[in-house]
C-alpha cells in the first residue's frame, strides 16, 4: 500500500514581460524545471505543468494536478512572477504544497549579463508568492537549496513523503469492531472535529459482520493462508489445526472487508470479540500480518492510533504499533510491546519471527495464535496523536535507539528496549506534560523531521521530547 512513489505536480511561475525582453525564455526555464524534477525521479513521480504565466493558465495547471489524484505540489519560480496571479489558486488549493526556492546556477559569477540575472531571479518571486500563502492562511513548506545537492532531494523527499501521507489521510477510512474500550480516556476524540480538522473518517463495524465474514471464506484461502505461514514463519508444533484455520478465517474475513468497504485501518478491542459470544479467540496475528500489508491498526477501539500506523507506513514505511510497557532505568529504556499485535517488518533480522501458541486471560477465549518477534536494534522513532478538544490536535515525537537488548523469554508478545536521544527521565517527563497517549505508532529510523513536516502540513501542534 506504500510502495509507490509520491506523485507531485511541479507549477512553474513566470510572466510574458520576459519574452519580449529575452526571446527564448520560457522554453529554456520549462527546461530548467524538467531538468529539476529529473534530478528528483527516485523520490517522486513528477507531472511537469506548462510554465504558467496568467491567473487563468495557473488555475488551469492546478485544475489538472487536482483531477490527476496527485499528492501534492511543488512551486518553482521559473524567474519573478506576480503573486496576485495565484493568490486565488492558493487560496483554494487543498493539495499540500512545497516552495522550492531554488535557482539554476548557484553561483552569482562575474560572467552574468542581464539574461542570466532575469533566468536566477526567482527568490524575489518566491517572496511574493509566499506572502499570498501567509495571507491566506494556508500551511506550506519551504525549501531554500541549491537543488543540484544531495540536501535538496532529501528535503525534497521529506516534504514529498509528508504530502503522500497527508493526502491519504485526508481520505482514509478507520473501521472500529464492535466498540472502544470504557473508560480509556487518551484514545477519545470527537469524531467529526477529527474528520473535519485532519480527514481520517470513524466507522463503526458490527462484530456480526466478521463472524458472517467468516463463514463466506473459502477452505483454500484458508489453506493458502496457513502454507504461506508455514513457508515464512517458525510455527509453533502446539498450535492445533483448528486454531490456525480459526486465527486464518479471522484475519482473511477482516482483510476481506476493509478491502471491500475501503477501509485503510482498523481496530479490534478484545471485549467487543470476547462479549460477542460467537469467537472462539481474539485475532492477534491477524493484526500483525495487516500491518505488515500496510493498514493501520489500533487495539482497544483506538482509532487515533491506528490513523497513526496508516500515516506512519506512508511517511516511513513499515509502521508499528506498540505502548510503552515499563521503564528500565538501569539502561534507560523503556519496554515497548504489546498484547501481541505487532508488525513483523520491523522484527530482528538474525531471528524467526514465531507464531506461537499461548494462554492469554484478556479477553476469556480460547488461546490467540501470536506472532512473537523482538524488534531489530537501531534508530527508531514514537509518534503520538494527542486530541486537545475541539479541531486541536498535537503530535507528541521521541527520537531514540531500539536496544541491542536482553532476552525476555517469558514474555509472548513482541517487544523491544526503547532508549530515548533525550534520556528516559526527560522524555518521560516531557512526554507525560504534553498529553502524549499510551498507544503510538513506531517506525525504524530518525523520523522526527519527517513528521515535523507532516504536522506543519496538516495544522497539527508539533512536540519533540
Amino acid at each position: 500500500m506504500t510502495d509507490r512513489l509520491p506523485r507531485i505536480g511541479v507549477l512553474g511561475i513566470t510572466q510574458a514581460l520576459y519574452d519580449h525582453m529575452i526571446p527564448g525564455i520560457t522554453e529554456r526555464q520549462a527546461g530548467y524545471a524538467q531538468r529539476v524534477a529529473d534530478s528528483l525521479a527516485d523520490v517522486c513521480e513528477f507531472v511537469v505543468g506548462p510554465p504558467v504565466k496568467t491567473r487563468q493558465d495557473a488555475e488551469k495547471v492546478m485544475r489538472q494536478f487536482e483531477n490527476d489524484d496527485l499528492d501534492g505540489v511543488l512551486v518553482i519560480m521559473l524567474t519573478y512572477g506576480p503573486a496576485m496571479r495565484v493568490a486565488r489558486l492558493f487560496n483554494e488549493n487543498k493539495l499540500p504544497v512545497c516552495l522550492a526556492n531554488i535557482q539554476p546556477e548557484a553561483a552569482v559569477t562575474p560572467a552574468w549579463d542581464m539574461a542570466d540575472m532575469t533566468y536566477n531571479q526567482g527568490i524575489h518571486g518566491a517572496q511574493d508568492t509566499a506572502n499570498a500563502m501567509v495571507r491566506a492562511d494556508r500551511p506550506f513548506d519551504v525549501i531554500t537549496e541549491d537543488w543540484q545537492s544531495p540536501a535538496f532531494k532529501e528535503q525534497v523527499d521529506r516534504w514529498a513523503r509528508a504530502a503522500r501521507a497527508i493526502t491519504a489521510w485526508r481520505t482514509l477510512k478507520v473501521g472500529v469492531f464492535g466498540y472502544a474500550m470504557n473508560d480509556m480516556g487518551d484514545i477519545r476524540v470527537d469524531e467529526n472535529a477529527l474528520l473535519r480538522a485532519l480527514g481520517p473518517e470513524i466507522s463503526f463495524i458490527a462484530p456480526g459482520d466478521l463472524w458472517r465474514g467468516m463463514s463466506a471464506v473459502p477452505s483454500d484461502a484458508v489453506a493458502s493462508l496457513m502454507a504461506w505461514e508455514d513457508a515464512n514463519f517458525e510455527v509453533d508444533g502446539q498450535l492445533s489445526n483448528e486454531e490456525r484455520e480459526d486465527h486464518a478465517r479471522m484475519q482473511l474475513a477482516i482483510e476481506n472487508i476493509l478491502t471491500d468497504r475501503g477501509y485503510g485501518a482498523y481496530s479490534t478491542h478484545f471485549d467487543a470479540i470476547g462479549e460477542d459470544g460467537r469467537f472462539a479467540r481474539l485475532p492477534l496475528a491477524a493484526a500483525s500480518t495487516l500491518m505488515s500489508k500496510g493498514y493501520g491498526y489500533g487495539a482497544e477501539g483506538d482509532a487515533m492510533a491506528a490513523s497513526m500506523v496508516y500515516a506512519a507506513h506512508q511517511l516511513a514505511g513499515d509502521g508499528h504499533f506498540t505502548e510503552m510497557y515499563a521503564m528500565d532505568f538501569p539502561s534507560e529504556s523503556i519496554l515497548m510491546s504489546h498484547m501481541g499485535e505487532g508488525n513483523y517488518a520491523v522484527a530482528r533480522k538474525d531471528e524467526p519471527v514465531r507464531l506461537i501458541k499461548r494462554s492469554l486471560g484478556i479477553g476469556k477465549l480460547d488461546d490467540p495464535p501470536t506472532f512473537l518477534f523482538r524488534i531489530e536494534p537501531g534508530p527508531a522513532t514514537l509518534a503520538s496523536l494527542v486530541s486537545l478538544g475541539g479541531e486541536r490536535f498535537r503530535m507528541v515525537v521521541s527520537e531514540g535507539e531500539i536496544l541491542d537488548s536482553q532476552v525476555l523469554p517469558v514474555l509472548e508478545m513482541p517487544y523491544g528496549q526503547f532508549r530515548p536521544n533525550t534520556g528516559l527521565r526527560q522524555c518521560m517527563n516531557n512526554w507525560l506534560k504534553a498529553g502524549g497517549t499510551h498507544h503510538m505508532a513506531m517506525n525504524m529510523g530518525l523520523h522526527a523531521d519527517d513528521w515535523r513536516v507532516f504536522c506543519e502540513l496538516a495544522g497539527i501542534e508539533f512536540r519533540a521530547v
